[in-house]
């Protein structure tokens, strides 16, 4: 046991209960990050005991990284110090829901899937449908910040987060927004929680702004020969006045990875017969409403797919509609799941530069891959390497470099938020220094001094 281990656990089970506090060997492995191990595990149940663990480790200088189900992990750099791991599931409350005022209170720990099913009760939704759906949790997804098939339509959560509680990096328990939609007091600051991956605070309660499930939904699939002719359609729906809720294009090898049996157990679902065609590109729009606003999509989409040369066309409704959901959902977990090397490179373009960008990648790709391009300009290039072997490594090194020097070029922003935690130290996972690294570097001197939460895991050695 290390010297931060016998410190970290003299104290700790005072201050939650010893039932609470793990330093067992086995406990500790399913919170390695990268590789590293942390000294040991703290389960607080109340924002109280929170703020009581986080100023034991500033007192301490212990480093500490706060987590969820742990889906999303291995998002950054492997971190510089690691002694306490704090889990939040035991946070798992639904604190308030106005279905009138269209607002939802939870703590950080609450799964996805039981705020989910809270909301269906009242035909509400959250549009929060992120990867690893069944398992992750609320806070840990907002932190790691990553993207959903619905930000098409409903934004990203910095646009339905209405506020927020966290515990800074001195023990200050600290909010930020409001709970109801009309709010105006005060700075954002709950905002710079979004995708800092725990570096900043810990996120103990999110306010929501929810909304109405809608009247009826459904799917269109269309698939074409080449990449050009799939743009072809995209440009057309993209300037036209249609408004759906997922616009995303798939790549051939998708059909390949969709089909495969882990693909299905990710999901829970089974993709429909005939959606996605090995050797094609295929364009997946989600659109909703009333009989005749599908009505009118359906005619819209069929006329453009005819234009563009598509090979075939399908209408997805109920059941069939949201498995095929389901599986766009999942293409983060399900690449990850098709090779022991995967690696997925995150590509945020302007739209207008969204055909370039992927053009670029495909041009640098050196393995075999697969990619799920967002219409508003976000790519998930996943490398798919049959190996971890120094050939593999070589290979994935030099793609990856060549899609960061492209994606420079178009002004696009270039991370690898995944990819085996033995190459991080050889891969450029949060691309070239930004331009704005010192005032981030500022902003995290202000609400961690001590740099005790996640240090090293986010840009620039945050």
């Amino acid at each position: 046991m290390t010297t931060a281990s016998k410190t970290a656990t003299s104290r700790l089970p005072d201050v939650i209960g010893a039932e609470h506090v793990s330093s067992n060997a086995t406990d500790l492995s399913a919170y390695a990050i990268d590789q590293k191990l942390p000294s040991v595990i703290v389960r607080p149940g109340s924002t109280e005991e929170v703020v009581e663990i986080v100023k034991y480790a500033a007192t301490e200088k212990l480093a500490l990284i706060a987590s969820g189900a742990r889906t999303k992990i291995g998002i950054g750099s492997p971190p510089a110090r690691y002694d306490i791991a704090l889990d939040m599931t035991r946070l798992n409350r639904i604190i308030a829901y106005d279905p009138g005022d269209l607002t939802l209170s939870v703590e950080a720990g609450v799964p996805l899937q039981k705020v989910a099913e809270a909301l269906a009760v009242h035909r509400q939704f959250l549009p929060l449908a992120a990867p690893f759906f069944d398992r992750a949790t609320v806070g840990g997804t907002i932190a790691s910040g990553v993207d959903t098939p619905l930000r098409q339509f409903y934004g990203t959560a910095r646009d339905y987060v209405l506020g927020m509680e966290f515990v800074s990096g001195e023990g200050v328990r600290s909010k930020s927004g409001g709970n109801v939609v009309k709010n105006v007091t005060g700075y954002d600051l709950h905002k710079l929680m979004i995708g800092s991956l725990g570096t900043l605070g810990v996120i103990t309660r999110l306010n929501f702004k929810t909304f109405p499930m809608p009247a009826a939904s459904r799917g269109f699939v269309a698939t074409f020969e080449t990449l050009d002719r799939a743009f072809k359609m995209r440009n057309r729906v993209a300037q036209s006045p249609l408004t759906p809720m997922t616009f995303d294009l798939l790549s051939p090898r998708v059909a390949d990875i969709f089909s495969s049996q882990r693909a299905g157990q990710l999901t829970s679902s089974t993709m429909p017969a005939g959606v996605f065609s090995s050797g094609q590109w295929a364009l997946a729009i989600g659109y909703s409403g009333k009989d005749n606003v599908l009505l009118r999509y359906e005619a819209e989409l069929r006329r453009m797919a005819a234009e563009s040369s598509a090979a075939a066309v399908i209408v997805l409704e109920d059941r069939d509609r949201a498995a095929a959901f389901a599986f766009k959902r999942e293409f983060i977990p399900i690449a990850l799941e098709s090779s022991p090397a995967a690696t997925i490179v995150k590509i945020s373009v302007l739209s207008a530069r969204l055909k370039d960008a992927l053009s670029g990648a495909i041009k640098a790709a050196q393995l075999p891959w697969a990619a799920m391009a967002r219409s508003l300009g976000v790519i998930f290039f996943a490398l798919l390497p049959p190996d971890l072997s120094q050939a593999s490594h070589r290979q994935l090194a030099s793609t990856t470099d060549q899609i960061l020097a492209a994606g420079g070029l178009l002004g696009a922003n270039v991370t690898i938020p995944w990819c085996p935690s033995e190459w991080k130290s050889a891969l450029k996972i949060w691309g070239p220094e930004r331009h704005d690294l010192a005032q981030m570097q500022k902003v995290k001197k202000v609400f961690d001094p001590l740099c005790i939460f996640s240090p090293g895991r986010f840009m620039g050695g945050i």
